[in-house]
């Protein structure tokens, strides 16, 4: 006898209950009131598409097989089951279907014992038609019911359909079994008219023209809609018929799809990814260093514009969509933020808010490369945004910009775990192509892949570029990070996300595997006679600094180059650094001698540096070497400044010391601030910096439920047992209690005072009572108590199945009933 999901899983152990949340943990959430609310919640639309949703291709089409071998009563079995799966061409290993079928009953969308197997409410409406057959003729039409009916006259009437109706068969056949007329289809063609036209699809579905009327006739199509022209469907036992060579759940695959490709050596896809790694970190710091320098502006509708996009892109080497990936990576993990303008510097950038480097910005570049990548490759992971969707048209036809809300896809990190947990299933070094990891999403989750094609070639890109994979495969250090979030979310210990990784102050397994693969940080350079500078690997956050201020960097690879140059020597000096100070620099860091030349070009530029002093007058110049000012005196380079000698050793302008600071410098000069009391004022250029942001968490999927460990769960079913309980003896508390109408029988206590007096006897005897109150909602409920005691307008009453200790207010209690 078939019985309902709500006695099924009140006859359940606790462990069996605690395993389907554990399966499905939306039904936690909140946690149901009783057993019956968790029946009607595992039931609902919504949890019967998420734990559909989760289901492999296989599984699906056993699922479906369930479905169509139901009987009059609802029920299937599962000898049933195996006989569908098996009836086709190339029948599956009976433990595979087995298998599935034991899938489907640990997630309760199939329930009851092998012999009585019933499907899951809710599963219909989600996918209203099974293996993508139609429904049964009886309901659709009865001439087309008898014509099921006999089976000789269907195969002869199919055997008589044109070729052009005959493929329209074959494609509603394949599913889904329903298609749209075009206008005109059905109607009866005008006299000399061709009685075949060719069969032209409409809205994706059934073909139009004089087919679809000869189908329609002879009953292999069933009109759906009134009037002339609407939906057909071809019911099931046609399509049962059409499925005879590949079986009818079609072809079944109990295994994912196999790749075709060689594997490649796991120590190359390493060094590819770990060279790419190291490019990934480079371009991001240069792009970061280009907004500190030149921020860009928020658009008044939002993001960054083109315009500046371009610009990055150019100074960085690389295209637009690549660029534009950079940037939302760096803004999800910290690196970037918003500053409020106010005053001139709104007129200055044209809108409200600029886009430059956070103070987190520092510490990322003070630690090893391999961390710095890290902190990207997570971002990316966790960000709510397809990178790939900007330079699209959004549904305004209006271009969509970085940092947009346009540009934000809840299932963006969903879709990045399914496509790199499809590669790390495979072997170690495999490299399959965009195609085959498609097929291969496809057979793990056909409900999530289909439709998200695009999202997910998006991802196999900028996996490629950030150096997630290197020559098409997952490498080792990528493998480690996504097998260190998946265990974080299976432990449940941060649903959100918020905690760092960082807190232990120890390196991650995927930062100890990326640093083995990298050359190690390199505190030395080698000076050549040309003033070039080469860094035989990658420097170290030190070394960095120091070449940022001293050289100019002009190529960049496993051996970057700088060059020293006689404005990167001011800029040296400007900074605060000494001739002393530079020719200790070079001659510390450097493993070749120090060239004569640089040695030269070091004195002679702190020789000159500080001959002018700038003041403000409007603003001055002074030199003890009155030549010297002669010579800027007439220079028709700083004919602008309108320079005025004032004394033998003094020059004025009525110009700020800012302008002329440039002009000098411009006009090769180099001309040293003073202070009012004539001292030097050196000091490296203020770099601006947006508030500091939190980089995103781990990636959280919006539409999952954290998953909950065993002990927990343990601890909810305790809680739905509980009100399971509650729920069934409020069934037996007594109808004046419950705010119902009195039964037949003795009259019980209902009076306000009569219950006080009913209440202060259950104190005296300890004995259990049936109290009615109203709840702070209005609402009337009932418990049955022990009372404890009775004062300040308070009842404090124990619940013997909980153990709980309640307080009710007496003003608020409506009757009161000894339990018999």
């Amino acid at each position: 006898m078939t019985t309902s999901l709500a006695d099924h899983l009140r006859a359940l152990p606790d462990e069996s209950l605690a395993a389907l949340l554990q399966l499905r943990p939306d039904l936690v959430v909140p946690v149901p009131a009783d057993v019956s609310a968790l029946a009607l919640r595992a039931q609902s639309r919504v949890s019967v598409a998420r734990a559909l949703d989760g289901l492999d291709q296989f599984t699906l089409q056993i699922l479906d097989a369930a479905r169509l071998t139901r009987g009059p009563e609802g029920a299937t079995s599962t000898d049933q089951i195996l006989a569908m799966a098996t009836a086709g061409p190339q029948p599956p290993a009976p433990t595979a279907v087995r298998t599935a079928v034991d899938r489907l009953r640990a997630r309760f969308l199939l329930y009851g014992p092998e012999h009585d197997l019933c499907v899951a409410g809710g599963i219909d409406e989600v996918s209203p038609y099974p293996a993508g057959l139609g429904r049964p003729a009886a309901e659709l039409d009865p001439r087309a019911a008898a014509l099921c009916a006999d089976p000789a006259k269907l195969r002869r009437t199919l055997l008589s359909a044109p070729p052009s109706a005959r493929a329209v068969l074959d494609r509603l056949a394949a599913g889904p079994p329903v298609g749209t007329v075009a206008p005109g289809a059905l109607e009866a063609p005008a006299s000399g008219a061709e009685d075949v036209l060719p069969p032209d699809l409409v809205n994706g579905g059934a073909p139009t023209g004089s087919p679809i009327r000869w189908l329609v006739e002879h009953r292999l199509l069933v009109r759906m809609s009134g009037g002339r022209n609407g939906t057909v469907e071809l019911p099931r036992e046609v399509g049962l018929v059409l499925r005879r060579d590949t079986g009818p759940l079609g072809p079944l695959r109990t295994s994912p799809p196999v790749v075709s490709g060689p594997p490649r050596e796991v120590k190359s896809v390493d060094s590819a990814g770990a060279g790419q790694t190291m490019e990934v970190v480079r371009h991001t710091e240069a792009m970061l260093e280009a907004l500190t320098a030149e921020p860009a502006p928020v658009l008044r509708s939002g993001g960054v514009g083109v315009r500046d996009l371009r610009r990055l892109a150019r100074g960085l080497g690389l295209d637009e969509p690549a660029t534009a990936l950079l940037f939302e990576v760096a803004y999800a993990a910290g690196l970037t933020g918003e500053m409020e303008l106010t005053g001139a510097a709104t007129t200055r950038y044209g809108g409200d808010q600029q886009i430059l480097p956070t103070g987190g910005y520092e510490v990322w570049r003070a630690v090893s490369l391999a961390q710095r990548w890290e902190q990207l490759a997570r971002a990316w992971m966790s960000m709510p945004r397809q990178a790939g969707l900007i330079g699209q048209r959004d549904d305004r036809d209006r271009p969509i910009s970085v940092l947009s809300a346009e540009a934000e896809r809840a299932g963006a990190p969903a879709a990045r775990r399914a496509v790199l947990a499809v590669l790390a299933d495979l072997a170690p070094g495999t490299a399959p192509t965009t195609d085959e990891v498609l097929e291969l999403l496809d057979w793990r989750a056909p409900r999530r892949a289909r439709g998200r094609e695009a999202a997910h070639r998006e991802v196999l890109a900028e996996a490629a570029t950030l150096g997630v994979t290197g020559l098409g495969a997952l490498t080792s250090y990528g493998r480690l990070l996504l097998a260190e979030l998946t265990e974080a979310d299976e432990r449940g210990d941060d649903p959100l996300g918020l905690r760092s990784d960082a807190e232990s102050g120890d390196a991650s397994t995927t930062v100890r595997a990326l640093d083995g693969l990298l050359p190690a940080p390199v505190d030395h350079v080698l000076v050549q006679a040309d003033l070039t500078v080469v860094v035989p690997g990658p420097p170290d956050p030190a070394l960095a600094a120091e070449l940022d201020v001293v050289a100019e960097h002009e190529s960049a690879g496993g051996a970057s180059v700088h060059r020293v140059t006689p404005a990167s020597v001011r800029r040296a000096l400007d900074a605060g650094y000494t001739a002393d100070d530079l020719h200790a620099l070079f001659r510390r860091r450097s493993r070749t001698p120090v060239p004569q030349g640089l040695t030269y070009l070091v004195d002679d530029v702190a020789r000159k540096h500080g001959g002018l002093r700038v003041g403000s007058a409007g603003a001055y110049v002074r030199s003890d070497d009155e030549a010297l000012l002669t010579e800027v005196q007439a220079d028709r380079r700083l004919e602008p400044l309108a320079f005025r000698r004032l004394a033998p050793t003094v020059l004025v302008t009525p110009y700020q010391v800012n302008r002329m600071l440039t002009a000098l410098r411009d006009a090769g000069y180099a001309p040293v601030p003073e202070d009012a009391g004539g001292a030097m004022v050196l000091a490296r250029p203020k770099t601006r910096r947006a508030p500091a942001r939190t980089a995103i968490g781990r990636a959280v999927d919006p539409l999952a439920t954290p998953k909950l460990p065993m002990p927990r769960l343990l601890g909810v079913v305790e809680q739905i047992r509980r009100g399971e309980a509650a729920a069934r003896a409020a069934r037996r508390a007594p109808a004046v209690v419950r705010g119902a109408p009195a039964a037949a029988g003795p009259a019980p206590v209902s009076g306000h005072g009569d219950a006080l007096a009913v209440l202060q006897q259950a104190v005296r005897d300890k004995a259990l009572v049936w109290v009615g109150y109203v709840d702070a909602h209005g609402a009337t409920a009932s418990r049955l108590v022990r009372p404890v005691s009775i004062g300040a307008g308070y009842l404090r009453a124990e619940d013997d199945r909980t153990e709980m200790l309640h307080t009710f207010a007496l003003h608020r209690i409506t009757a009161a009933v000894l339990e018999e």
